[in-house]
């Protein structure tokens, strides 16, 4: 991981990428707002790389995404965007063919890569559809999900050969304007309750998406910006891609020091200013790691703080450092609770 890399000390997070893919919510905006520093960061690093925006939210379709970035000051077209339905539409095509018809929970964002494609669209289980796509649209209430579970019984299914049913994501909440939310895997819940089986899923931290993303723009070395470890990180993680860590979002310190290896970062940025600033390297001496002027250090069972520096960050990422290298779970160590915040 970058964190842990021998670096020079001019080196960037962007340096050898050539495409940058960010997420949206906590990263880009949040609710209807963009997060400061966020626009102008992006469109500088549109010189020299492609930039994506990378989203599970299904409710919208890419191109209503690319105009609400666009007013936002962002440099963006459709085709920028990539989003889970536009991921579950190719494993969609794995299972039924184009001209099939499908039970859609969700909005517009779904249907509007359905009919791209060629697939007719349906409400109703009692069309008997060959196959349920399900994703998030604030207007998805129980009368939806009921008619995905009919569908999904429909003569005695009750295994993953059964009819296919493919979940857009599963982000358990979702970030809007006045706090956390219930989101799709909340929904696929109900649903998974009612028929007994799990759906094949299409968005972060499966790989499809990731698939969809480096195809669409060619990559052979991206760098993916999340806000959110059991997301973008890990979803990154085990698509090969490079990952940089946002406190802008869901998830902050206290998540990050006690991220399992598969969820690890492999840079912390403050704001999206830090991807133009040089990256500082960890050093270390015997038990101690130095990030900056800040110095952390594990005493047994004990991580110290041996210096704060005059960085936070810097203090984050020398703490993340010792506590990952440790090789011990964050609740078998003593840390001060100055590290959480």
């Amino acid at each position: 991981m970058a964190l842990f890399r021998t670096r020079i000390e001019s080196a960037t997070p962007l340096e050898g990428v050539d495409a940058v893919l960010a997420d949206l919510d906590g990263v880009v905006y949040k609710g209807a707002h963009a997060i400061p520093y966020a626009v102008e960061s992006l469109n500088a690093a549109k010189t020299g790389h492609a930039v994506g925006y990378v989203t599970n939210n299904a409710s919208r379709s890419d191109a209503t995404v690319a105009r609400h970035l666009t007013d936002l000051g962002l440099e963006v077209e459709a085709s920028d965007v990539v989003t889970s339905p536009q991921a579950a539409m190719h494993l969609l095509a794995e299972r039924v063919e184009p001209g099939a018809l499908v039970l859609v929970v969700g909005g517009e964002g779904i249907v509007t890569e359905l009919e791209r494609r060629g697939y007719r669209v349906t409400r109703s289980a009692d069309d008997a559809p060959a196959a349920v796509v399900q994703g998030f649209a604030p207007e998805v209430g129980w009368l939806q999900l009921a008619e995905a579970a009919f569908a999904l019984n429909a003569g005695g299914f009750a295994d993953e050969n059964g009819l296919p049913w493919i979940a857009t994501n599963m982000d358990w909440t979702i970030p809007v304007a006045r706090g956390i939310a219930p989101g799709n895997g909340t929904l696929v819940s109900a649903v998974h309750t009612a028929v007994g089986r799990f759906p094949v899923v299409a968005g972060k931290p499966e790989t499809p998406i990731f698939d969809e993303a480096k195809r669409r723009f060619g990559a052979s070395n991206p760098l993916m910006i999340g806000d959110r470890l059991d997301t973008d990180i890990l979803g990154a993680n085990r698509a090969g891609f490079a990952s940089a860590m946002v406190l802008t979002g869901i998830d902050r310190a206290k998540q990050l020091l006690a991220a399992d290896a598969s969820m690890r970062p492999d840079f912390i940025l403050g704001d999206l200013r830090d991807l133009h600033a040089a990256y500082p390297v960890a050093e270390r001496t015997r038990d101690t790691v130095r990030v900056g002027r800040a110095k952390v250090r594990l005493d047994g069972d004990r991580v110290v703080i041996a210096a704060e520096g005059d960085d936070e960050l810097d203090l984050l990422r020398a703490a993340c450092a010792v506590i990952w290298e440790s090789g011990r779970p964050i609740h078998a160590l003593q840390v001060p609770e100055q590290l959480y915040a």
